[in-house]
């Protein structure tokens, strides 16, 4: 593991700038940086705790059968042994995936956007200005984490298997990036909140107003894409290799300060 010049031990060596595929423009600057909580990923996204739940009844079932047909203890605990190995490979994955998961990905707040650099094996750096953003909810999931989703315009999109499994769940014909068991995500809530307020020009504000109901104003900016360009420009993907509230998720409220 190489430490980099911004004292930052991660893999991803080649990044101009910890969790950024290239340095922030002048003027730009880091408002919060951080990593979901692979405990409560395992738990809340790979679903580890199900799993454990669902294989200890299925060797629970097999040793009962084996004893039901009249077998022996000794007939049981083997017929139990010989599954027992998948089941632990099965969860094990699930935590690795876990794991691999929260290292790998690093998501951002800057006072113009925000940054998920995501995947395992091919990582990609998601822009999302500020001024796109149609709205943000906030999902506690226990212990101080919690899942933040981000409404795009309907102008931006992208594609559910290329955020998965940082997407808001069941959400396919309009995928919503989300960043995942973030810690403090109440503290993090706060600062994505404020950095919009600051972001958004108020004079836009009180004009969308005017002629829309929509949460959160729009200005002209470039669409997100899938394709590179350099970090100055406000709306991009950059690949380096009125809706219905769901259950304990608020929203969060996106307003100008004027």
């Amino acid at each position: 593991m190489k430490i980099n010049y911004d004292h930052h031990e991660h893999e991803h060596e080649f990044e101009a700038q910890h969790g950024l595929p290239e340095r922030l423009p002048k003027g730009e600057r880091i408002l919060w940086q951080g990593s979901p909580d692979a405990k409560v990923l395992a738990r809340h996204v790979f679903h580890v705790q199900t799993l454990v739940v669902y294989f200890a009844a299925i060797l629970a079932l097999r040793g009962a059968f084996v004893l039901w047909d009249g077998g022996s203890v000794t007939s049981a605990l083997k017929a139990v042994g010989l599954v027992a190995p998948l089941a632990a490979i099965a969860i094990g994955i699930a935590w690795a995936m876990a794991i691999m998961c929260a290292r790998t990905t690093v998501y951002t707040i800057t006072n113009k956007r925000v940054v998920m650099r995501i995947g395992i094996v091919l990582n990609l750096s998601f822009n999302l200005p500020l001024v796109r953003l149609q709205g943000a909810g906030l999902r506690e999931t226990g212990l101080g984490t919690g899942d933040i989703p981000l409404s795009l315009g309907k102008e931006d999109h992208i594609a559910y298997l290329h955020l998965w499994p940082h997407a808001r769940p069941w959400r396919t014909a309009r995928p919503e990036p989300m960043l995942r068991c973030v810690p403090d995500a109440a503290h993090v809530s706060a600062v994505l909140a404020q950095a919009w307020r600051e972001a958004v020009p108020a004079a836009s504000v009180v004009s969308q107003a005017a002629t829309s109901t929509a949460a959160v104003p729009t200005t002209a900016a470039v669409p997100i894409a899938a394709r590179p360009v350099p970090a100055s420009r406000p709306a991009t993907a950059v690949a380096s290799n009125g809706r219905r509230r769901t259950p304990g998720l608020r929203a969060i409220r996106l307003t100008s300060g004027a």
